[in-house]
């Protein structure tokens, strides 16, 4: 929403002095310059085409861009109850920002065609078997993805979330741990699912009537995001290099 500014001072008039203190914590006062002012009759004519800051899952109902902040400042836990098609999609998507990626799984043959894609493991992406992840030293300049492909039943992770490392746990299916991991998780993605599935999500998680009854009906590549307050459905659409990679979306693997 915008605000009216106060008018700006005129060019080369140097603004009024301020008191003697200087802005605590803030450095030394640099240079003053007038303010560049939008009036609020022309703000419909900006335009910027600046979208979330994060990674591109796919697109929502209306076709615009559907972004997951993996990245951030404050611990992250994902849970994905889906395929891995979906969850190497993100984890090559969250590299090419940046971020390193760290996979935790029991099925290491699944992930070595992406890391040989990657340049064997220097450009971003490492695999390592279940309870082997070592210490990441995220920071804000390195950010870290922990994925975590251990199965129905995945141990507590040695590595966990952390300022700057978000944890991406992905369960094929609903298992017991299901709950205590929906708990912690700040976002969820639902694939397609059984109906007793359905259900059982429908009461752990306050879906609607009519979510519960669609999440045995999605088709390949389309996942219920939530978080507590927000749902929303997300098609993840492929790059060729990404199908050339890891083949079309599916469910089951």
């Amino acid at each position: 929403m915008a605000t009216p500014h106060a008018p700006a001072p005129s060019e080369g008039t140097a603004p009024a002095p301020r008191s003697g203190r200087l802005r605590t914590g803030f450095g030394l006062l640099g240079p003053r310059h007038p303010r560049h002012v939008l009036p609020i009759d022309q703000l419909d004519s900006l335009a910027l085409p600046i979208g979330d800051d994060g990674v591109v899952a796919g697109v929502d109902a209306g076709g615009q861009p559907a972004v997951l902040g993996i990245n951030r400042p404050t611990p992250y836990d994902v849970v994905l109850i889906g395929g891995l098609w979906t969850a190497q999609v993100l984890a090559l998507r969250t590299a090419a920002t940046g971020a390193r990626v760290a996979v935790e799984t029991g099925r290491p043959q699944a992930w070595m065609q992406m890391v040989h894609a990657m340049g064997g493991g220097q450009n971003g992406l490492a695999v390592h078997e279940v309870g082997r992840v070592p210490p990441q030293g995220a920071s804000a300049g390195t950010p870290v993805l922990v994925v975590r492909d251990c199965g129905m039943r995945p141990p507590r992770g040695r590595v966990v979330s952390g300022p700057w490392q978000s944890v991406l746990t992905l369960l094929p299916y609903l298992s017991p741990v299901a709950p205590r991991l929906l708990r912690q998780a700040r976002l969820t993605g639902v694939q397609r699912v059984s109906p007793d599935e359905a259900a059982e999500l429908g009461r752990t998680m306050g879906l609607s009537r009519t979510e519960v009854e669609t999440l045995p009906t999605l088709p390949d590549g389309v996942t219920l995001w939530c978080t507590d307050r927000d749902r929303q459905y997300v098609m993840t659409q492929p790059t060729d290099a990404e199908t050339g990679l890891l083949g079309t979306p599916r469910r089951m693997d």
